[in-house]
Formats: structure tokens, C-alpha cells, sequence
């Protein structure tokens, strides 16, 4: 079976998102990776995938205790389900600045099992000034970061984590830091 787990943009989303976040003209639209200055491996089109349901955390940081890292192993695309992309609903002023956030911690443990990708269904796993520093501190460690993603629920079902393959096909551009892509889970 095969998920899209990558948002639909819409004209009309894009007209509003351009009023809330000025990087969404530079490939930062919708679904896609914060590359920074790195260049994303082919190889990472296909990955063995785990999604964890964080859902109750609430306003607090995601911490490693939320999910369960043994199921984490090296190459892997690493998914967090909140629930805020439906919450919320992407491109508002709350969307960007109120979302929710991996602690240091997690994204630290994250990397020493050399992950590929971690996916987040909200605007980035930290926020305001955080944002980009931490996600060219992942990508030198060639570790790139999908925000915005959807649909990860049906992929969970009434489970806490769920396995699949992730899919994923950034779009050919250069000298940009934001790549928009398409992410497709087979379950």
C-alpha cells in the first residue's frame, strides 16, 4: 500500500504562507528537506522508515523517553506524528512560530545512530533562531531534515510507531537551501 505523507499546496495556501514565512520563496513550500549547503545522496531516495506517535506531549519539548529508540537503526528515515499540520493547519503565523520542537537531546541521539532523515509534521524540529543552525548542524553530519509532512496518523494506525519504506524525491534544484519534495510511504 502506498501513502503520500507529502502536503498538497494549493495557489491559495501559497499565497497565505508567502504572508507568514518569507522562506518559502526560496524552496521552503510545503513538504520538502532543509539541505543547507549539503547535497542530497541518491541513495537516500529509498529508507526503512519508523514513525512515532508523540502526539500527547503537549507543549513540552519532544524528548528521547518519548519514543522508543531501540527501534531506531543506522540509514534510517526517523518520522514524528503530533498532529499539529492538522491542528493548526500549515502556513499561518502560529504554524511557523508556535510548533512543536525536538529537544537537543533527541536530535543529538538521533545522529549518533546515524539516521539519514528525520521527518516532522510541523515547520522544523526547533524554532525561531534555533531552526537553522541546528539544521545545518544535522546536515554537515549528512542527516537532512523533511518538514511538513502529513497523513502520518494513517500510517500509525492505533500504534505508537510504525515501520514502512520512505519514498523520497527532492526536486533537482541548486543553491538553495530549502528543496521541495515528494514523500511517498509504502507499508
Amino acid at each position: 500500500m502506498l501513502i503520500d505523507i507529502t502536503l498538497k499546496v494549493t495557489p491559495e495556501m501559497m499565497d497565505h504562507t508567502h504572508k507568514n514565512e518569507k522562506k518559502s520563496f526560496d524552496g521552503h513550500m510545503g513538504t520538502h528537506f532543509d539541505v543547507m549547503d549539503q547535497e542530497f545522496p541518491l541513495e537516500y531516495t529509498k529508507r526503512d522508515a519508523v514513525v512515532f506517535d508523540v502526539s500527547k506531549t503537549g507543549d513540552r519539548e519532544i524528548e528521547t523517553d518519548d519514543i522508543d529508540p531501540a527501534r531506531v537503526k543506522a540509514g534510517m528515515f526517523v518520522a514524528f506524528y503530533t498532529g499539529f499540520i492538522e491542528r493548526v493547519g500549515y502556513g499561518s503565523k502560529t504554524y511557523f512560530s508556535q510548533h512543536p520542537q525536538l529537544s537537543m537531546d533527541l536530535i543529538d541521539k538521533l545522529l549518533k545512530k546515524n539516521i539519514s532523515i528525520i521527518g516532522v509534521d510541523f515547520a522544523g524540529m526547533r524554532r525561531g533562531e534555533e531552526h537553522s543552525p541546528k539544521d545545518q548542524y544535522c546536515a554537515q553530519q549528512g542527516v537532512f531534515i523533511i518538514e511538513n509532512l502529513c497523513n502520518l496518523k494513517t500510517l500509525l494506525g492505533r500504534s505508537k510507531h510504525a515501520r514502512f519504506v520512505a519514498h523520497t524525491y527532492p526536486l533537482n534544484y541548486a543553491g538553495m537551501t530549502g528543496l521541495p519534495c515528494r514523500v511517498v510511504a509504502q507499508k
